[in-house]
């Protein structure tokens, strides 16, 4: 799946550099699920937007599946986020204006599914995350978990091979975090997916197979989480 070799990722502040990611190598194998922790402003979100080519590494190697994101132009690399790749961030990210299912189905429509396809397609998915009949509720009324699953069925509509989840339990209470694990979770096992999750929470951290700790823009890996 991916194969990351000293990757390194600077960016320039005021006259400095600062060094986000120092020579990460990660290999991360289909159907993996692996949890991300570490201080704040030490590069897990860089490092998850460099795999998921929203962010382009310094120098270094990014294979997906053999496929090198540091090489691909803008195009190319628009084309494998739009199909192989789901995101979930921390505050939901969805457009006010449109009901669950319209925010559902703008995922598909950079992949040219006719407009009955994606309507059809866009039910699937909520219903997979037990939002059916909330399809036509807007955002605003819908309480934060339920903002986070139409969010979930938005990253999995079109069907990717990895899932990255930048804190998403991050703006939800212990409880509401505790079902949305329980669906990633359950969402991971049954499609086979790959998954990435960068958390501050230690308790969802555990539930992953294996636990990587940003520090300084260097990343240390445990091979399982018990």
């Amino acid at each position: 799946m991916y194969k990351l070799t000293d990757v390194k990722k600077d960016y320039a502040k005021g006259r400095g550099t600062v060094h986000a990611l120092q020579g990460v190598d990660l290999e991360i194998a289909d159907g993996e699920w692996m949890a991300i922790q570490g201080p704040t402003g030490h590069g897990k979100s860089t490092l998850l937007q460099i795999l998921g080519g929203l962010d382009r590494a310094t120098s270094g190697s990014v294979l997906l599946d053999e496929t090198d994101l540091t090489r691909l132009g803008e195009g190319s690399m628009t084309k494998v986020r739009a199909t192989t790749i789901g995101f979930i961030f921390q505050t939901f990210n969805l457009i006010p204006t449109l009901s669950a299912q319209e925010n559902v189905e703008t995922a598909l429509v950079p992949l040219g599914v006719s407009a009955q396809s994606r309507k059809a397609r866009s039910a699937e998915a909520l219903a997979s995350v037990g939002l059916s009949d909330r399809a036509r509720h807007l955002p605003t009324e819908l309480s934060g978990g339920q903002q986070q699953r139409v969010a979930i069925a938005r990253a999995l509509v079109k069907e990717p091979k990895v899932l990255l989840a930048d804190e998403p339990t991050g703006n939800l209470d212990e409880d509401t975090r505790d079902e949305i694990i329980a669906l990633l979770e359950k969402l991971w096992q049954d499609k086979g997916l790959s998954m990435v999750m960068v958390t501050h929470d230690t308790a969802v951290a555990r539930r992953a197979q294996r636990l990587g700790t940003m520090r300084n823009g260097k990343l240390t890996v445990k091979q399982k989480v018990v």
